[in-house]
């Protein structure tokens, strides 16, 4: 017997049709999951053939049409567009009249809140900030990704129930974000998840040039514990030889780094840091052997922007006391 919570049906929305703005990897994913739900698809928007490609594989049968004509077809709205366009599409769809009194008009920005639909809030619409803490790839893959996928959400109170009754709907966990934590709440998803890729693929091209065949099957097993002690445990999952303190090994590193990867030193030194750094705070890296890896990451760092690391008459740890690192 499930010990999920459901909605008290009362707070269900009541069966919608439902239009899409911006038919990119996200949009027709959640109109795809809301018609499993039991609301009806009757529109949606899309500039570019990959757009309208993914239209037709996740809404076959739903009409391509304007943007104003989405909001005039459908009682919700899902504005799924890029963060940076969202605050002028929404000033001229109130400003054209397009919105509706009595509208859900739903955005999908981790980035906002409610505040940025308040354009359309005065113009009669329902705001809300449905942001789900998932990645996309655009394929009916992700329809079934969102089962157990956490949604930021953020509205005015008394949309609360409404909101979060439709994340439930679609599969997912709602978890209220206040309008002012959006920022921040946006900026921990991008760097767990956006960065990631950017580590993995890096990894894999690496692992290539070392003559690895199956990069991949080599990192995933790795990364996958990797993952799970983190979650699980944190910073006590941290290994490897930052957190040990081999401060030749690191050296090693950056060295090979330079000579078959320069773009990536940057991002290993960074990351190098901020390891150390976390590794000293809780007691993993002894703070003798953080001094030596101190000195090898700041002269790696010097020698990248052409400055000497310790020619200034020091032995290379002055001005760290107080500073872990």
């Amino acid at each position: 017997m499930s010990t999920v919570q459901q909605p008290d049906p009362s707070d269900r929305p009541a069966r919608l049709t439902v239009g899409v703005v911006g038919a990119g990897r996200v949009g027709p994913a959640l109109a795809a999951s809301l018609q499993l739900a039991g609301h009806r698809p009757v529109a949606v928007s899309g500039v570019s053939d990959a757009s309208r490609r993914r239209a037709e594989a996740l809404l076959p049968d739903v009409p391509l049409v304007a943007p104003a004509e989405v909001l005039q077809r459908a009682d919700l709205v899902l504005l799924t567009i890029p963060d940076d366009a969202l605050p002028g599409l929404v000033a001229g769809l109130a400003e054209t009249g397009a919105v509706r009194p009595g509208q859900l008009l739903v955005h999908t920005s981790g980035r906002y809140g409610a505040k940025v639909l308040d354009p359309a809030l005065r113009a009669g619409a329902l705001p809300l900030a449905l942001h789900p803490a998932m990645t996309f790839t655009g394929t009916p893959v992700d329809v079934q990704r969102l089962a157990g996928c956490s949604f930021g959400v953020t509205a005015p109170e008394e949309l609360r129930l409404a909101a979060e009754a439709l994340v439930i709907e679609m599969g997912g966990e709602p978890e209220w974000i206040s309008e002012e934590s959006r920022p921040l709440y946006h900026a921990a998803l991008a760097l767990g998840a956006n960065h990631l890729v950017t580590l993995v693929a890096q990894s894999m091209e690496l692992l290539r040039t070392a003559g690895v065949e199956a990069p991949d099957r080599m990192l995933g097993p790795l990364l996958g514990a990797a993952l799970d002690n983190a979650l699980r445990s944190g910073d006590a999952a941290l290994t490897g030889p930052v957190a040990r303190g081999d401060a030749g090994t690191v050296a090693a590193h950056v060295m090979e780094l330079r000579r078959h990867a320069p773009q990536a030193v940057d991002g290993y030194l960074a990351m190098a840091r901020a390891t150390a750094d976390r590794a000293l705070a809780h007691g993993l890296l002894k703070p003798e052997l953080a001094e030596d890896l101190l000195v090898v990451l700041a002269d790696s760092a010097s020698d990248a922007d052409g400055t000497t690391g310790t020619d200034d008459g020091t032995d290379g740890t002055d001005g760290t006391e107080g500073n872990p690192l």
